[in-house]
């Protein structure tokens, strides 16, 4: 409340400092770089003598309004070029072209996603990373979206060849729905899966223009889920880029031939952009890739992981192990406890590996077109059309396969001097042939023989054996699964295929299908309108939106939650909506010195109360070359459709959405004990019974080691966050530095908890002996609940930045970034998984023209070993590095660049999460045909 009052006490002061203005005279023009003739967006243009100026928009032009006294003279600014003065001795004067010639530092200056407006980078109130043309250009990364990994602070998940998850500050994961990803301000999540598909609905290589990314919490004026950063993937207009490009690339991984034999990989793109006449244009952009995806072979056991026991004695050839890669033999679904001579012991189904399971091609076919109109230079409308079509291996909860994964997109933007309003549509389909690796393992087995009948034949057969090998347990459980087994169908076999076939095109998990089939879709309007012209001595910016999602119940992943009142509602499409505003007021002080930044965001999503999100921040300039900022925000991140709506019985443990209309009917979050307790109690009974009590009496004795659970239906999830930092230039204008340090806490995390609810019985307090014998006996439902952590869990970390140009055009990059929990107030049953490296480095060196029309960049990425948990595994993820280069060659008269590059040159095979796929090198050429021209 405190922070409430003092936000809007301070909004009011910010207001009232406002005066009466004078009308101004008006003076317009552009930037330009004197020797490329581009366009200088975010060049500051500010009256000698006064505090009054403008910062140039991305095309270079300014519009500045002024009641200062004629003549004036305009001193123009922008980093890494000189300053260059411009007298102006009429009022009306339109049309100023200003030339500037380039220093030794180019850093880009101009970024609109950290305020929802345009403003200098270094003036930017939070920390923001942006890769403009010529970076992405010069990076030996294969594609602008992998170029991500190398800016500072950013961790890379890796889930498939040309299919990465960008996250920062921690808590990442292989569905990141804290990190919000936008192409030209438009979320292009994927509605049912709850996080984008990485780019796979995205710009192409020929049509990208910028990337502007947000490290940290940016709720307050994004809403949402945008609580662990924001990447805005900014796209070339037709009005500004015409002409056709082509772009064409072709690579090799596998080249050792260790997992797969050498694979070729291609890329092709088109653009083809046309401006009709300065008000009309309109651009097309296709591109398809394809290739062999990375192989995930992972086969440590996870069965002694998470506190088995019972195999202890036999643990060099663990009958119930759980194999990371191989699916069918989980230690939470797909394994029993059997008396075999005597003694207890865990026995899992045999299970299928990865590798058997799925085809490792992957493709990617997108397309997208627009049309703009421009009525004036500050005023434009346009409409863009997308689709992407994509084929790989995915994970979340567990591995999947996406196999013609389709999300459209349809997009109307209308700008203005003033206000700007966006609405879109966005419809997901996964197709026919998606599927789920646990339920095909699981069902695969089941098909050939249903579990009752298979761990009976593996106990008669364990027992024959023992007998006769004398009393040889290791022969006699190697025989067991041979006989149980007897049959079984084998990978690479016309009746494996078969029922392959018949299971990934069967859409139900119990017991008989493997089929992901997922239709969703939501539409979304959002508006803001920027108050200055009326209030002129103070930014104000106000804006708000509105999303719908229109789910299909698909009989897995989602049922409609009317249907437990209702069974008419069954198969009906449901809804969840949220909406929310925001207002933000921003003040330049003590002759534009200090800069101060107020924002406030209020949401409401549906089941849930509205949440207030407040933002201050404050940045210091006492040089143009020197920027201190701080800022203090908070933000909320409500459950994606998933966590709310998930009724998905996958492989005998059913994944259950956290809102009271999905799990309530289950009593699962009233009547269940905590299955790590469960798991304790298992070890203890079974101990006890091979130490010669019986099992009834070992139950009754270890009943007491269950605990029940006392976790609760979800909330939204809360951060705050502090964060300072410093921008700067040094050494005449020769190094660049970017620091930050960041503090954040967490409450209410989102995630999974294993529970186990006896079938019949209530659990009530104390010790239950009824229920715990359930248990003991597989009388259960076990469920992966989505809910909150108990923990107030805090974060901090530092990240560094530094460019160096020297010796003519070299240039020296380097970035390293700390992160690390700093407490956690309370352990619990669920912590949240930080899975996240301490260390993060990249370090680069290039030069764009070594030679006449020749370029070059080396790169070294290395990080720490950190821990990794998620419901598919949990556990360590080894240090790596990597060494990455590129060698470029313009022919300007064929308007045409070659490159030559590898990623992982030395082939260093690393993986970037448990489960993941195993990652080598990558080497390829690509060349690019651009008769692109830049409009003046």
């Amino acid at each position: 409340m405190r922070i409430r009052i003092a936000f809007y006490t301070f909004t009011f002061i910010l207001l009232s400092l406002g005066a009466a203005a004078q009308d101004p005279y008006i003076i317009t023009g552009k930037i330009f770089d004197s020797t490329s003739n581009q366009h200088l967006g975010g060049a500051s243009i500010r009256i000698k003598g006064a505090g009054s100026g403008a910062i140039a928009d991305d095309d270079g032009s300014f519009q500045l309004k002024t009641t200062h006294k004629l003549p004036l003279t305009l001193i123009v600014t922008s980093v890494g070029y000189k300053a260059q003065e411009f007298t102006v001795s009429e009022q009306g004067t339109t049309g100023i072209s200003i030339a500037l010639n380039t220093q030794s530092l180019l850093v880009d200056q101009v970024v609109v996603t950290a305020s929802r407006i345009s403003e200098s980078i270094l003036r930017s109130p939070v920390t923001i990373e942006k890769l403009d043309l010529r970076a992405i250009k010069e990076s030996p990364a294969p594609t602008f979206y992998d170029a991500l990994e190398n800016v500072k602070g950013v961790q890379m998940t890796t889930l498939s060849l040309g299919y990465k998850v960008p996250n920062t500050r921690g808590f990442s994961g292989t569905t990141n729905s804290r990190f919000l990803q936008m192409v030209d301000g438009v979320d292009n999540i994927s509605p049912g899966i709850g996080a984008p598909v990485a780019n796979a609905v995205g710009p192409t290589e020929l049509d990208i223009e910028s990337i502007e990314l947000i490290p940290g919490a940016a709720s307050a004026i994004y809403g949402l889920n945008a609580i662990n950063g924001i990447a805005n993937l900014k796209t070339k207009s037709p009005l500004n880029y015409e002409g056709l490009s082509v772009y064409q690339k072709v690579g090799v991984n596998h080249i050792d031939g260790k997992d797969h034999d050498p694979a070729l990989y291609t890329e092709t793109a088109i653009r083809w952009a046309r401006a009709l006449d300065k008000h009309f244009a309109f651009k097309l952009n296709v591109a398809h890739s394809q290739g062999t995806d990375w192989i995930a072979d992972n086969r440590h056991d996870q069965y002694f992981d998470v506190g088995n026991k019972t195999n202890a004695s036999v643990a060099a050839y663990n009958p119930a192990a759980d194999l990371i890669n191989r699916y069918g033999d989980e230690y939470n679904s797909d394994l029993k406890t059997l008396t075999l001579a005597g003694k207890k012991y865990d026995v899992s189904r045999t299970g299928y590996l990865e590798k058997d399971l799925t085809d490792y091609a992957v493709r990617n076919t997108k397309a997208d077109a627009s049309l703009h109109y421009r009525f004036n230079p500050n005023t434009e409308i346009s409409y863009t059309y997308r689709i992407g079509v994509v084929t790989n291996n995915y994970q979340r909860g567990n591995r999947v396969r996406l196999d013609g994964e389709t999300i459209q997109q349809h997009a109307l933007d209308i700008r203005t001097r003033d206000f700007s309003i966006k609405a879109y549509y966005t419809h997901e389909n996964t197709g026919n042939n998606s599927f789920n690796f646990r339920p095909l393992g699981e069902n695969i087995d089941m098909t050939f023989k249903k579990s009752g009948q298979w761990w009976n034949d593996y106990t008669a057969a364990f027992n024959s054996a023992y007998a006769s090998n004398g009393n040889n347990v290791q022969q006699a459980l190697a025989s067991a699964r041979a006989s149980a087994d007897n049959g079984r169908y084998i990978p690479g076999t016309h009746a494996f295929d078969s029922v392959r076939s018949k299971l990934i095109h069967t859409n139900n998990w119990d017991t008989v299908g493997a089929q992901l089939k997922l239709r969703s879709a939501f539409y979304h309007i959002e508006g803001q309108y920027d108050l200055s012209h009326l209030i002129p001595v103070v930014q104000i910016l106000i804006g708000g939106n509105y999303r719908n999602y229109i789910v299909t119940p698909d009989g897995n992943n989602y049922v409609n939650p009317n249907a437990w009142y209702d069974p008419k509602q069954a198969n009906k499409d449901f809804n969840y909506y949220t909406y929310g505003g925001f207002l933000q007021a921003s003040k330049q002080l003590f002759d534009e010195k200090l800069k101060i930044t107020a924002s406030v965001r209020v949401d409401k999503t549906d089941y849930f109360d509205p949440k207030v999100n407040p933002r201050i921040a404050i940045v210091y300039s006492p040089k143009q070359q020197h920027n201190f900022r701080a800022s203090f925000q908070n933000g909320y991140r409500f459950p994606t459709l998933f966590e709310g709506f998930a009724y998905v019985n996958n492989g005998g443990v059913r994944r259950l959405g956290g809102l009271p209309i999905i799990a309530q009917h289950t009593q699962a979050f009233e009547n269940s004990y905590i299955n790590s307790s469960v798991t304790a109690f298992k070890n203890a009974v079974n101990a006890d019974a091979n130490n010669g009590m019986t099992t009834s009496d070992a139950i009754v004795k270890e009943a007491g080691v269950l605990v029940q659970s006392t976790y609760n239906y979800i909330q939204p999830e809360h951060i705050n966050s502090f964060e300072v930092g410093y921008k700067g230039i040094l050494l005449d204008n020769k190094v660049f530095v970017d620091v930050d340090y960041y503090f954040s806490a967490y409450d209410h995390f989102i995630g999974q908890l294993d529970i186990t609810q006896p079938k019949t019985g209530t659990i009530g307090g104390g010790v239950n002996t009824t229920t715990a014998a359930e248990i003991y006996n597989g009388q259960v439902t076990k469920y992966k609940m989505w809910t909150n952590s108990k923990s107030q869990v805090t974060n901090n970390g530092v990240d560094l930045g530094v460019t160096y140009n020297f010796y003519g055009k070299f240039n020296l990059n380097a970035n390293a970034s700390y992160a690390a929990i700093a407490s956690i107030e309370s352990t619990d049953a669920f912590t949240p998984a930080f899975n996240t490296p301490s260390w993060i480095t990249n370090v680069s060196v290039g030069n764009r023209e070594i030679l006449k029309n020749t370029g070059f960049n080396v790169g070294w990425h290395w990080q720490t070993k950190f821990y990794w948990n998620s419901p598919l595994a949990a556990g360590e993820v080894p240090s790596y590095g990597t060494v990455d280069l590129q060698v470029n060659y313009r022919i300007p008269k064929l308007f045409s660049t070659l490159k030559w590059g590898a990623t992982n040159v030395f082939n260093t095979k690393y993986y970037q999460y448990l489960g993941g796929p195993s990652i080598g090198g990558f080497y390829y050429f690509t060349i690019v045909f651009d008769t692109n021209t830049r409009q003046k």
